[in-house]
């Protein structure tokens, strides 16, 4: 008999630790689970999270720093990396020519090349019928919103080479636009360029905010004097929020 009741207490005890073993390992599971990283590409970017909520432009405006334009010497475009990024089978000025453009066409699966589309335009309200050929690309060009000569003179000189690679092709300050428009623009700021499509001016203020606080710019005087009156329209403008492209 008290063999039996030893059998007995010995089953019960076993079973209490298996029940004891599998809530344990499933709390484990559970905190193992909160603790993972985030799997690459699922709104990362170089280990910094997606896009989050954006800042009222004004108040960003507010807090970059006026100083005086720097000298232009020592500037050029390798100063910013050897030209457009590769990203995958596509390289970035073909990326936002395809994320800027309706009904756009690829060259293939492979090649994100953009043979035709349809842009309309930010900075003049008009729409372009693209097709690339010698005589029409050119008509549709990928603009640095903060000019890339602008930024040396105002701080990007001072940032480290893979840094101005990173503001030159950075799809925040990337957008396809008219070519000819684009052209008259150059490497002028806002306080001597603005778009010809005033709709457009506040987001295209609040765009060059955003680069210059991503990047550690300022602005002149003159600039800080002409963003807070385009903003004076639009005192709710927020800057926007523009997802990395893939793999970057």
């Amino acid at each position: 008999m008290a063999s039996k009741r030893n059998r007995r207490l010995i089953a019960s005890l076993v079973v209490s630790l298996v029940a004891l073993a599998s809530a344990t390992y499933g709390v484990i599971q559970e905190r193992s689970s909160q603790l993972q990283p985030p799997t690459p590409g699922a709104g990362t970017s170089r280990g910094v999270q997606g896009p989050v909520a954006s800042s009222p432009a004004l108040d960003v405006l507010q807090a970059l720093p006026i100083k005086g334009r720097a000298a232009k010497t020592g500037y050029s475009r390798e100063q910013f990396g050897d030209g457009w990024r590769d990203i995958g089978n596509c390289d970035m000025r073909n990326y936002i020519l395809a994320r800027d453009m309706e009904n756009k066409v690829l060259r293939s699966v492979q090649d994100c090349t953009v043979l035709s589309g349809t842009l309309h335009d930010p900075y003049t309200g008009k729409t372009i019928a693209f097709v690339r050929a010698e005589s029409s690309s050119a008509l549709v060009q990928v603009d640095h919103v903060v000019a890339l000569s602008d930024a040396w003179q105002k701080g990007a000189q001072h940032l480290s080479p893979p840094e101005r690679d990173d503001l030159a092709n950075d799809p925040l300050n990337l957008l396809a636009v008219d070519g000819p428009t684009n052209n008259k623009k150059s490497d002028s700021d806002a306080a001597s360029w603005l778009p010809p499509n005033k709709p457009y001016r506040c987001a295209y203020v609040a765009r060059q905010l955003a680069v210059k606080q991503k990047y550690r710019l300022w602005v002149t005087q003159a600039e800080h004097d002409t963003m807070r009156i385009v903003l004076s329209h639009c005192p709710d403008q927020v800057l926007p929020v523009v997802t990395p492209a893939p793999g970057v």
